[in-house]
């Protein structure tokens, strides 16, 4: 009997460390410490076109969809499309903060077109009009 107790006991001690190092490295729970902390993190299923990818910069969640199609050599992503999850978050960005953005999405997808959806766009296309005037 007490050695059934002691082995129970061994078991749960086992399988505690397990959940404990499945928590911590959760890439889900990296990105919303990341949001917290208004730092950059990436999350992307690269094998999986299908599923979005989302990343955090500053505090603001974004989404980006991912678009398959044929390159000259391969078949790859050639389109992203890339929202904020809510655009009251976007206050204080600017349009380095977007280039950045996408200079990191780049890293992962060198051959992909990104654009961005409203009001993100229209952004863009003002202040790249505006700096072209100066």
């Amino acid at each position: 009997m007490l050695w059934m107790l002691r082995f129970l006991l061994f078991a749960l001690i086992i399988f505690a460390i397990y959940r404990l190092i499945k928590y911590l490295l959760n890439p889900k729970r990296k990105l919303e410490l990341a949001h917290e902390q208004k730092r950059f993190y990436f999350l992307d299923d690269p094998d999986n076109v299908h599923k979005n990818f989302l990343l955090t910069y500053k505090g603001v969640l974004f989404e980006g969809e991912k678009y398959m199609g044929t390159t000259e050599n391969a078949f790859d992503v050639v389109s992203i499309f890339i929202w904020p999850r809510s655009t009251a978050a976007l206050k204080g960005l600017g349009r380095e903060d977007f280039l950045f953005i996408e200079r990191k999405i780049r890293e992962h997808y060198s051959g992909a077109k990104i654009d961005w959806k409203s009001p993100i766009k229209e952004f863009l296309k003002k202040s790249q009009f505006t700096e072209d005037s100066k």
